[in-house]
């Protein structure tokens, strides 16, 4: 008999979700982030992180975290505003800044807890009701979600199309000839917060988590000046691994523009936690002053920060050159060896390699059966995907050693 009681409700979409094949499960670790850990009590080679340059563990970042614990101790004890930004904060803001800032002209950086947060932060202190913001397809949801809080008009272009980006920009323009409101709403917020009628915002993934391929940036940033939009670049998988020093997607490619607002987190590439945004002065205190999960959440613990200033020297020196060299050589050999094995990758030459399968019981039982050689590849599903494009996230880590990879191959791509 049907029941519309709460409990009763959440076990039948459940129930849905098993028959889907979309059940997430946790599995628990027991080992530090590292490719070869033992979860569930297994030992297996894990290509399932976001550790690139396999820094999570590395000796002189659990150092330097135990340094930060004894100077600034655990908890920061409150937000940045009130009481809670120290002095290791304030050094980790200046070093980023300094890092990946040298595409504008006076860069300034913020730190945050997480990059959902960041994401979030940027567009609704940027946007709100009159604004437009134009995002990619494949966007992350913490990018959805914060154009959807905005509360601007949203545009979704095709993935990495700027063609039709192109146009519709040029569509927006046109209808917003002799009016200042495109969309006829008469509440917009610029003339009080410098946000909202007639601002345009063109958002995009650097590096597309999924599938791994990297968003046409300079085209990106050509259209963003053609029409004074503002350009945000979320570089979550970019950040420590593009570029000759690890400075990141915009940085590799040699961009300037005071339009461009840049974030990049701190829990993939460099091995700690947390997010930032880099951008011109100004932006960064209109966040200050505006962001919602800037003002409103305790800092993060400072000797997290203190350990990620060590993270950015390594990731600027020699060992992060040769750690960048390694992971380089791993992507080489999964697509060289997908060729041989007549298998076809997905056009992506950064540390994710998707595997595509389809359906997801298909993904499923790959996984299961790499599991089953020692190797933990992460079976992927919608809605994190699209339906019918169910896949096993190959992810890479400079940590991982070349027979490994082999190994892998060997029995992926047998």
């Amino acid at each position: 008999m049907s029941t519309n009681h709460p409990i009763d409700v959440l076990r039948a979409g459940l129930a849905d979700l098993r028959d889907a094949d979309l059940m997430r499960r946790r599995r628990t670790a027991d080992t530090p982030c590292a490719p070869r850990i033992r979860i569930d009590g297994r030992d297996v080679v894990a290509f399932a992180s976001n550790d690139y340059l396999g820094l999570a563990n590395h000796p002189e970042l659990v150092a330097s975290l135990a340094e930060g614990g004894r100077r600034y101790g655990v908890g920061s004890g409150g937000s940045h505003l009130l009481g809670g930004h120290s002095r290791a904060h304030a050094l980790l803001e200046d070093t980023l800044a300094e890092y990946c800032g040298g595409f504008a002209r006076q860069a300034r950086a913020l730190t945050f807890s997480t990059g959902y947060m960041a994401n979030l932060a940027m567009l609704t202190a940027l946007a709100g009701r009159g604004a437009t913001i134009y995002s990619d397809a494949l966007n992350h949801a913490s990018l959805i979600d914060g154009a959807r809080l905005a509360r601007a008009d949203v545009r979704v272009y095709p993935h990495a199309d700027t063609a039709a980006l192109g146009a519709m920009l040029a569509a927006d323009s046109g209808a917003n000839t002799g009016s200042n409101n495109r969309s006829g709403n008469s509440t917009g917020t610029s003339s009080s917060t410098g946000t909202g009628t007639g601002v345009k915002i063109i958002v995009t993934d650097a590096v597309f988590s999924m599938d791994g391929d990297i968003a046409p940036l300079a085209d990106l940033l050509a259209l963003a000046e053609q029409h004074q939009a503002w350009l945000v670049v979320d570089d979550a998988h970019g950040f420590g691994v593009l570029g000759d020093d690890g400075a990141g997607s915009i940085a590799a490619l040699g961009l300037q523009s005071s339009l461009l607002i840049y974030m990049g987190t701190l829990g993939k590439a460099a091995g700690t936690a947390g997010a930032f945004i880099v951008a011109e002065d100004t932006v960064i205190e209109w966040l200050i002053q505006r962001a919602r999960t800037y003002i409103f959440t305790t800092a993060a613990a400072p000797a997290l920060a203190h350990a990620t200033i060590q993270s950015i020297a390594i990731m600027r020196g020699d060992e992060g050159t040769a750690r960048r060299a390694s992971l380089n050589a791993h992507i080489e050999t999964v697509r060289t060896q997908s060729t041989r094995g007549r298998k076809s990758l997905p056009p992506s030459h950064t540390a994710i390699q998707p595997i595509l399968v389809g359906e997801n019981h298909a993904a499923l039982a790959l996984a299961d059966r790499l599991l089953t050689h020692g190797f933990w590849v992460p079976a992927v599903r919608p809605p994190t995907v699209p339906v019918g494009t169910a896949r096993l996230r190959l992810s890479l880590s400079a940590a991982h050693e070349a027979a490994e990879i082999e190994r892998l191959c060997g029995v992926l791509f047998a």
